[in-house]
């Protein structure tokens, strides 16, 4: 792992994550913490540089997110960004108050200053504003590099110090040359080391999980998804025939795909997987339950159960290996506990009982989405994996509204299936985050060979995001959303009516329960 480090503080905002993932494309490690950080921590971190991320508060709010001043005595260039500007400002003794004009979406700014943060830069470029504060009085030793119509303060500096404050978010594509402005304080400013590589993490991660089990075996709890395949196939290459997998078919999986996992992974890479086939346990329990909440609980209980069942016929482990991403873990704390609001519980092999007393092997958790499909890359997995979409661990129970029976699990799975051949012979698939069908439960009128029919409503969403947090609907060509339709219509028995979801998220959720 590199030894350059960048350390984001996080204020609340929606793109911190995104801060991190510009960073490390720009081959530079960056972790997230915080602003609550203690300076002890960050001095063990030993950050090349701190960034500090926007956030939805006022700098004059009571409960506001406050800055350390010892931060800025450490000798670590600093670059904050929007909230992280105005919290320097006002840490500093200049003056934040209320713009006369809130400033948000695209904005033109004139670069006053073209030297190290705006190097190479044009004289004016788009950028993205998200304000309603801003500063009109600059702390000391500190200059303007750039303004806007409404800002006369879009960018400062203090050189001498190395402390940075840019009011616009360069992290967002929507900024014109943003990237090049994060690349200018990582390397001009912070001379930080292009050494974050994907290939070196593979190595260290492998040296570290052979060190850590020793002569110990490790189970793993096998989806099919990328992040557990890509975590079974990284382990498998550390310890062999010491990783034993395990399969858990609850019922609610997807058309063929039991027989995709284990063709995959028996048959690609000869992994020790053990199947365990308990959709009638399952179903049996879902019986009745219609509420979202408690499908949830029910199918989270029963996949303890089989789980614990077959990892007890397992001798000589100690470890338990999970799929967790950095945004598993970003998001399951509160703001003032951790960086961000919590947003969502995660369906990793969590909660399993306490009597098991394995220990957690984690290789992805400061990872994000995007690098592990890197890794899924470089340790060869199949394509049909590593572009997978993502599939919610209670699995098509929460793509069934209401009741959960084997014929709605029937009628969904056929949908499902023609949905996904549709866009992917139009070559859609790849360009979209999620794609799948939900049942409805309701039945509505319809006429088939001049007969009249009553039967089931078949929604279709189809979502892009960067990481799931927000996401906006597909724009899928009309022609094709017609040939979709009529083959769902045609081919599957159950169904007489299809309805394109356009909801965004927020306000809406990708899946529906």
């Amino acid at each position: 792992m590199s030894k350059d480090t960048i350390l984001i503080l996080d204020f609340g905002s929606q793109y911190t994550q995104l801060i991190a993932r510009r960073v490390r494309e720009l081959k530079v490690y960056s972790i997230i913490e915080p602003c609550t950080i203690s300076l002890e921590k960050i001095k063990a971190i030993n950050p090349k540089g701190i960034i500090l991320s926007g956030g939805p508060h006022s700098v004059y709010e009571n409960g506001a997110p406050s800055l350390n001043k010892e931060i800025l005595k450490l000798n670590v260039p600093i670059l904050g960004i929007c909230y992280g500007m105005q919290i320097l400002v006002k840490s500093l003794k200049g003056t934040v108050k209320e713009a006369k004009k809130r400033e948000y979406g695209r904005a033109e700014m004139y670069i006053d200053d073209h030297k190290d943060l705006f190097f190479s830069l044009p004289a004016k470029i788009v950028s993205w504003m998200s304000h309603t504060d801003q500063a009109v009085k600059l702390p000391q030793g500190f200059i303007s590099f750039a303004h806007t119509p409404h800002t006369e303060f879009a960018a400062i500096g203090n050189r001498k110090a190395k402390i940075y404050g840019v009011q616009f978010h360069p992290e967002v594509v929507h900024t014109e040359c943003g990237t090049q402005i994060l690349s200018n304080f990582l390397f001009k400013i912070c001379e930080c080391f292009a050494s974050w590589q994907l290939e070196d993490f593979i190595q260290s991660e492998i040296k570290l999980i052979r060190e850590k089990t020793g002569n110990k075996n490790v189970i793993c709890g096998l989806s099919g998804g990328v992040d557990s395949s890509t975590a079974a196939v990284l382990i498998n290459e550390a310890i062999g025939k010491r990783l034993k997998c395990i399969f858990v078919n609850n019922g609610l999986l997807r058309k063929n795909e039991v027989k995709q996992v284990l063709n995959v992974f028996r048959g690609n890479y000869k992994i020790d997987l053990r199947y365990a086939d308990s959709s009638n346990s399952f179903l049996t329990k879902l019986k009745g339950v219609i509420d979202p909440e408690k499908k949830r609980k029910i199918i989270g209980h029963e996949f303890i159960r089989v789980f614990d069942a077959q990892a007890r016929k397992i001798k000589n482990v100690e470890f338990l290996v999970q799929g967790t991403l950095y945004p598993d873990v970003i998001e399951s704390v509160s703001f003032f506990g951790g960086p961000t609001s919590r947003i969502k519980s995660h369906h990793n092999v969590g909660g399993l009982p306490a009597n098991m007393k394995l220990k957690l092997i984690e290789p992805f958790r400061q990872l994000f989405k995007d690098e592990v499909r890197e890794i899924a890359k470089i340790l060869n997995l199949p394509q049909n994996v590593i572009g997978r979409h993502p599939f919610p661990g209670p699995g098509l129970a929460v793509r069934i509204i209401g009741e959960i029976t084997n014929e709605r699990l029937r009628i969904l799975r056929e949908a499902d299936s023609i949905f996904e051949e549709i866009i992917k012979k139009h070559n859609l698939y790849d360009g979209i985050w999620q794609a799948f069908c939900v049942l409805l439960p309701l039945k509505t009128v319809g006429v088939m060979g001049d007969k009249r029919t009553y039967e089931n409503v078949c929604a279709i969403r189809a979502v892009n995001s960067l990481d799931g947090m927000t996401a906006d609907w597909s724009k899928i060509p009309y022609e094709v959303l017609g040939e979709i339709s009529n083959a769902i219509i045609n081919k599957v028995r159950g169904i007489n009516r299809v309805v394109f979801d356009i909801s965004s998220k927020p306000p809406a959720t990708i899946e529906w329960e």
